[in-house]
């Protein structure tokens, strides 16, 4: 049965997108969400905090609006605690800091999976180049057996700094589901384990309270945070990396010990904060995430929204497809559950079909061979049945 869908005054709640959108029907939510309504009104607070407070605007934007941030995220995350949270203007930052944290006389050991994003990907791959990390990856493919596949190679590894992955696979929608059992399984004294959480973040439900003591949470606004660029955090649980090579002076404030001796860092999550940034993406994260609360909608609704909009899409396609949007071309299949909310279609003609798709007015995304199609909260079924009749009106099917 197809889940609930939400009520048409959340796709409303996205009017001017929408109407800036014109014809064109935007099923990349998993790329750049669209951003609400309520965020244009933050957008413009931002611009008159600083010219109301000036330099004082950063007591306000750290203080009441990351606040406010700080304990939505840890809600819906259901961390025990707000302050193990940090925010940062992108995860490559905090990727950098948290590869920071390790002895430099000698490589540090990382175990990860060969499907994570290119903020990790890319970093990682040069620091092996240098020698300053020691890289395992493991497989993604085949999903069934990803969960076991990881947990072996770490127990098969001595003395592993790091497990990295990812909490929805950027490349394939497959989601890691037991977040749990693979913490439990991998936790070590001193070992980071981190997840990457951006395709999960209020696109699937998301309990952390079992293992907020053991595993690192990165996130953002870009994709279904609804907040747009510049609004990333990340959960740092208690007594993990105290004191990051890679540091900014804003990871002193709070650093109240006395016991600390040369560059002094705060103890919570703040250890892990940068330097000077744009505020403006705390203020649309906190709209959205202000608005999503008063409006009752959850990450279990916003996911079963996006399923039911999968399903129509694929239904409406199943009698006769259109190009690579084929069941059988799915690299997550249909009848797996434990996906995020984007469809992933492998076509050796991906790249060609991404820009058939933006001629007609249809923006999608590509990853390789993949091409990949998101739904969102501003999605409503009769933007599917527009993408539908635009697909079939074009291909004649």
């Amino acid at each position: 049965m197809t889940p609930p869908l939400l009520p048409q005054r959340i796709a409303d709640g996205f009017s001017m997108f929408r109407a800036m959108t014109g014809d064109r029907i935007h099923v990349a939510a998993h790329s750049h969400h669209w951003w609400p309504d309520v965020s244009r009104e933050a957008q413009i607070a931002a611009w008159d905090d600083a010219a109301r407070l000036v330099d004082d605007k950063w007591e306000h934007a750290l203080g009441d609006v990351w606040s406010a941030v700080k304990r939505r995220i840890a809600a819906i995350l259901s961390l025990p605690d707000p302050e193990t949270l940090v925010p940062a203007p992108n995860t490559h930052e905090l990727i950098n800091r948290l590869l920071s944290c390790f002895p430099a006389d000698r490589p540090a050991k990382v175990i990860a999976t060969d499907g994570e994003f290119h903020s990790f990907r890319r970093q990682s791959a040069r620091l092996v180049e240098d020698g300053a990390l020691a890289l395992t990856l493991v497989s993604a493919e085949p999903h069934h057996s990803l969960a076991d596949r990881l947990i072996a190679a770490v127990r098969a590894e001595p003395d592993v700094d790091m497990v990295f992955f990812s909490q929805v696979l950027f490349n394939s929608g497959f989601a890691l589901v037991d977040l749990d059992a693979i913490v439990d399984a991998v936790a070590a004294p001193g070992r980071f384990i981190v997840i990457d959480g951006y395709h999960g973040f209020l696109a699937r439900p998301t309990d952390l309270s079992r293992i907020a003591d053991r595993a690192f949470y990165i996130a953002g606004g870009y994709k279904y945070a609804m907040s747009g660029e510049g609004a990333c955090f990340m959960h740092a649980p208690p007594g993990f990396g105290p004191r990051p090579r890679n540091t900014g002076w804003y990871a002193s404030f709070g650093a109240l010990s006395e016991t600390q001796s040369g560059v002094p860092y705060a103890s919570d999550g703040w250890r892990f904060m940068g330097a000077t940034f744009d505020p403006s993406g705390l203020y649309r994260m906190r709209a959205a995430l202000d608005w999503l609360a008063a409006e009752g909608v959850s990450a279990a609704m916003l996911h079963a929204h996006a399923i039911a909009l999968q399903e129509r899409f694929l239904d409406a396609l199943s009698p006769r497809p259109v190009g690579p949007f084929e069941e059988e071309q799915l690299v997550t299949p249909r009848a797996e559950t434990a996906r995020g909310n984007f469809l992933t279609f492998e076509h050796p003609d991906a790249g060609a079909w991404r820009r058939r798709l933006h001629d007609i007015g249809i923006v999608a995304d590509v990853r390789g061979d993949r091409l990949r199609l998101g739904f969102g909260a501003y999605h409503t079924v009769d933007d599917i049945d527009r993408l539908v009749a635009r697909l079939k009106a074009r291909w004649r099917v």
